[in-house]
């Protein structure tokens, strides 16, 4: 998911650069932030994140803002999030948040990080893989392990002699026809792979959509040296936007106990700094 959100911001640098350039021209930032409606720039069909139904997690959580931020409704830029996705919403001003965008990345302004997770692996609980939780482990030797091609897990696996026996699955498809992440859970229920490795907020959705009892164990212990695994997840706004920017990041420091609930009811495997994982404050 990191790798789809990069390769689908990186066509925001030509949108956003004359937008700076006029603002450098009055001698200060101009922000078009909606000052009633929080518009969302989001994806149609991107279970767990958001879809035009309102179902993902995104959605809950930009319904949660609205309150706090005091805007009388939500509105929705969808796109698909490929090539041309923040061009065409952000960037554009038809709306005014990015809900998930990973920390480090300069194609837009970050607000401080709401959520961390990190890549994850999906096995039967009980089965002869419960309790493994990193992919050089013995025990996945000669196993068919899920994977979605291009992704950091790739690099582990084939570090572990994993990928002769893999099973990878499309990064980059149209989520309103197929869904990588999905096809790998329903595979993994009927025995066609031993393991997936996927996304912490789709292995924890899909694991539990799907109705089978699955472990989800994030990978915070791979070896050092290679890809990142772990990623703390922020909003995206506008380079212009630095005082929606500080309103945000009130928002989220003053609810980040009420975030962290609406990520876990989806099935969301959080991360505390000491990658420990968070649980929900009130059952469930």
């Amino acid at each position: 998911m990191i790798r789809r959100l990069v390769l689908a911001f990186a066509a925001v640098v030509s949108a956003l650069a004359p937008a700076a350039a006029q603002d450098r021209e009055f001698g200060g930032s101009i922000e078009l932030v909606d000052p009633n409606v929080l518009r969302v720039c989001a994806d149609p069909s991107n279970l767990p994140f958001s879809n035009e139904k309102e179902e993902g997690f995104e959605n809950a959580l930009a319904k949660f803002l609205a309150g706090k931020l005091e805007r009388t409704s939500v509105s929705y830029s969808f796109f698909p999030q490929a090539t041309g996705f923040v061009r065409m919403t952000l960037g554009a001003n038809n709306c005014d948040v990015i809900m998930s965008y990973p920390q480090g990345d300069e194609l837009v302004q970050n607000t401080n990080a709401y959520y961390r997770t990190a890549y994850a692996l999906i096995v039967p609980k009980g089965g002869d893989l419960d309790g493994v939780d990193v992919l050089e482990d013995p025990r996945l030797k000669g196993k068919r392990i899920g994977v979605v091609a291009g992704t950091p897990p790739g690099t582990y696996l084939a570090r572990a002699g994993l990928m002769g026996r893999a099973k990878g699955y499309q990064l980059m498809v149209d989520t309103r026809i197929e869904n990588s992440a999905q096809a790998m859970i329903a595979d993994l229920g009927k025995g066609e792979i031993d393991a997936a490795v996927l996304w912490g907020p789709m292995a924890g959705y899909y694991a539990r959509e799907s109705g089978k009892d699955y472990t989800v164990t994030p990978l915070v212990k791979e070896p050092k040296g290679g890809p990142a695994m772990i990623f703390r997840i922020t909003m995206g706004v506008r380079p212009s936007d630095q005082e929606w920017k500080r309103r945000l990041n009130t928002v989220i420091r003053e609810n980040q106990d009420e975030i962290n609930e609406i990520l876990l009811s989806f099935g969301i495997p959080l991360l505390d700094e000491a990658n420990q994982p968070i649980a929900p404050k009130h059952g469930g």
